[in-house]
């Protein structure tokens, strides 16, 4: 038996994990907890602040030295101080993938724990949506869906939704869809997605569970 804790953003990410990540994992012994970041005392969700999520993360290791502890936090809007961002060495032109690679080996070494696997999505929750806007049919109308399609079209993976303040995927979501609710309409597509296509169509977060599931 493996137990597994994902520090998370927020309300749509801890949904995501619960209902799409734990009972797929649960009948390989592989135990996964999703716990959302508290931002201040009686608030959760959000990064805002590297300094209120590192001492999160040491504790969480720390507390449980058998289970393992992993992120699931957004790339796009990351706070200055988290490790990596004011690196001379951050590829700041590369593609996200490599910028994600990045802060996470830069986040691995300041946490500095052997049962911390640090992951950032690329860029952010929504570009996993991207990754079969055909479910969005189901809550929107016709000509929302083929706008989303033309978006998902024009990048060579969803990950590849930048992350301009005006481009990044839940911009371009709620540009098409007005009415997308990011705790409600979030978790239901992802499941109706699932998780094959999902990470069929995203390979850094496809990388991150295959280092989840070769855990001993």
């Amino acid at each position: 038996m493996t137990r597994i804790y994902i520090m998370v953003e927020g309300q749509t990410e801890e949904p995501f994990v619960r209902e799409l990540l734990v009972p797929h994992y649960a009948p390989a012994h592989k135990y996964m907890t999703p716990i959302i970041v508290s931002t201040s005392p009686g608030h959760k969700g959000g990064v805002v602040s590297y300094g209120k999520v590192r001492p999160q993360l040491l504790r969480k290791c720390k507390e449980d030295g058998d289970a393992y502890v992993t992120t699931m936090f957004d790339l796009y809007a990351l706070p200055g101080d988290f490790p990596g961002q004011g690196s001379p060495s951050f590829p700041g032109t590369a593609r996200g993938v490599q910028k994600a690679q990045f802060l996470e080996q830069e986040l691995a070494r300041d946490v500095n724990l052997a049962n911390f696997i640090p992951n950032l999505v690329v860029h952010e929750y929504e570009a996993l949506l991207f990754a079969d806007t055909s479910k969005f049919a189901e809550w929107t109308q016709p000509a929302v869906v083929t706008k989303l399609a033309t978006i998902a079209g024009t990048h060579q993976t969803p990950e590849d939704i930048n992350n301009s303040p005006l481009t990044a995927p839940s911009k371009r979501l709620r540009g098409a869809m007005s009415a997308y609710q990011k705790t409600f309409h979030g978790p239901l597509v992802a499941c109706d997605i699932g998780l094959p296509a999902i990470r069929a169509a995203c390979p850094h977060f496809d990388a991150w569970l295959g280092k989840l599931e070769s855990l001993p």
